[in-house]
């Protein structure tokens, strides 16, 4: 047909412009790659400014990076609507939903999944659908939308990465790593299927082997952005601290592979932060805050800035804990006052979801200023990490919240109730050494003879990873 182009998927798109659908082409590839490229949508509506799905890609995109631009670039999509094709019509209509002040999350869902039976091959508005859905904690949802497409989605490229990630985080690790060992046959270079892969390695405490497979990929991560390149880092640093290897190897990773990304001009700073701040406060938690303290005064220093508050959830109440650790108390306050203020303002189903995001904040606080027992009190004592994914984090991610509440339990007295708790966790990675360090202390403090024999398993286990 004259004046249409058919896009990566096959699907029909009104436009002349070559350089239009090659620009919505090349975005597709730099979101499933997670490219640092992504702003090549903004080249199509300046190649055809009549293209709605150039129009509107363009404004989801500018959405999160310099939102006064995106009402022009929506009302340029809305009049030019009506010579539309019906997938572009489709589109509009979910991503427009999508990026409105008003969205409720359910519904913008549910507007995903009647557009991916339509439309089955677009990978790009399901990985749109399955970051809405991380960020409600829905991994269940986000597996049902993987699945509604997969018939048609057979042995392509970046979808069993999108497959893996759900599985594992609903803890089905062995389907999770036969999925991304499926997306990594495909591509190896799927950076997707490389990261779910070391979730699973990782959770299993299968460290070297983490970090050997990791190594290897490292060589296809330039392209990558600076939150997966230094995500990717911070999983070969965090295997390095899990299995024990001595301190100045995490130090290494930290300083030539996640600080080190802030020397790219293209580098974004917020996405380097929440891997650095993460890592920090893991290693803090494990008692190896010696060798970093100068790392996160710097850091510290650079969070301060109110330029990177208010973006994530996840990195507001690590950058709570950093200025709180640090001293920096009445910045930390007001970042909580911030914090409130916006809770205040979302609608009362927003505000049910991230109230425990705003309690964890308050703990990290707390608990930033050693006041353990405030801080336990905010926790209370049936915690579960797992229930606060509304920050917008990973179970991995989450893990160190148990971990503070672990510590926690055990400054505060309540042993018993810190055995029981870590036992819980040992059923699931049973070859963490960390977990039978706190086992030991545990038992150590109720004088019980069982502390000597955990101490030996703890001591196997740390020369077993990394000899």
């Amino acid at each position: 047909m004259e004046g249409v182009k058919l896009d990566k998927w096959g699907y029909e798109v009104n436009t002349c412009s070559d350089a239009c659908i090659n620009a919505i082409n090349s975005y597709y590839h730099q979101v499933l790659s997670y490219g640092r490229k992504r702003d090549v949508i903004l080249e199509a509506p300046k190649a055809d400014p009549d293209c709605v799905l150039g129009n509107i890609l363009a404004a989801n995109f500018l959405c999160s990076y310099d939102p006064s631009t995106v009402p022009v670039l929506l009302d340029a999509a809305k009049s030019y609507l009506e010579n539309a094709s019906a997938y572009e019509k489709a589109v509009f209509d979910v991503v427009s939903y999508f990026i409105s002040a008003d969205r409720d999350d359910d519904v913008a869902v549910e507007l995903h999944s009647k557009l991916l039976k339509d439309y089955p091959r677009d990978l790009v508005s399901l990985k749109r659908a399955q970051v809405l859905c991380f960020y409600m904690g829905r991994a269940d949802l986000s597996l049902q939308l993987v699945e509604q497409v997969l018939p048609k989605n057979k042995n392509k490229n970046f979808i069993y990465g999108m497959l893996a990630f759900p599985l594992l985080e609903l803890g089905r690790m062995a389907d999770a790593e036969k999925a991304a060992k499926e997306g990594f046959e495909i591509n190896k270079e799927d950076p997707w299927a490389q990261h779910a892969l070391c979730h699973v390695y990782q959770y299993e405490c299968r460290f070297k082997e983490a970090v050997v497979f990791m190594g290897e990929c490292s060589q296809s991560w330039s392209p990558l952005s600076s939150f997966m390149y230094t995500h990717n880092w911070w999983h070969v640093a965090l295997c390095y601290l899990e299995g024990h290897c001595p301190i100045e190897k995490v130090e290494e990773v930290y300083d030539k592979c996640i600080w080190k990304e802030l020397e790219r001009s293209d580098a974004m700073p917020a996405e380097v932060y929440l891997n650095a701040v993460g890592l920090l406060l893991r290693i803090y938690v494990r008692g190896e805050m010696k060798v970093f303290e100068n790392h996160l005064n710097v850091l510290a220093n650079c969070l301060a800035d109110r330029a990177f508050w208010y973006l994530e959830w996840h990195l507001d109440v690590l950058i709570v804990w950093a200025l709180t650790y640090t001293g920096e108390i009445s910045k930390a306050e007001d970042l909580l006052t911030g914090l409130k203020s916006r809770l205040s303002l979302m609608t009362k189903k927003k505000q049910q979801r991230m109230e425990r995001g705003m309690l964890l904040a308050e703990a990290l606080f707390e608990y930033g200023k050693g006041e353990n027992e405030k801080a336990l009190d905010l926790l209370g004592l049936q915690f579960e990490a797992t229930d606060y994914k509304i920050i917008g984090a990973s179970d991995e991610q989450l893990d160190v919240f148990n971990e503070i509440w672990i510590t926690l339990l055990i400054n505060s007295g309540q042993t018993t109730k810190a055995i029981q708790a870590i036992e819980k966790q040992l059923k699931n990675r049973e070859g963490a050494p960390f977990l039978w360090r706190l086992l030991e202390k545990c038992y150590g403090i109720l004088r019980r003879p069982e502390a000597a024999n955990i101490g030996e398993k703890a001591n196997t286990l740390e020369l077993t990873y990394f000899k």
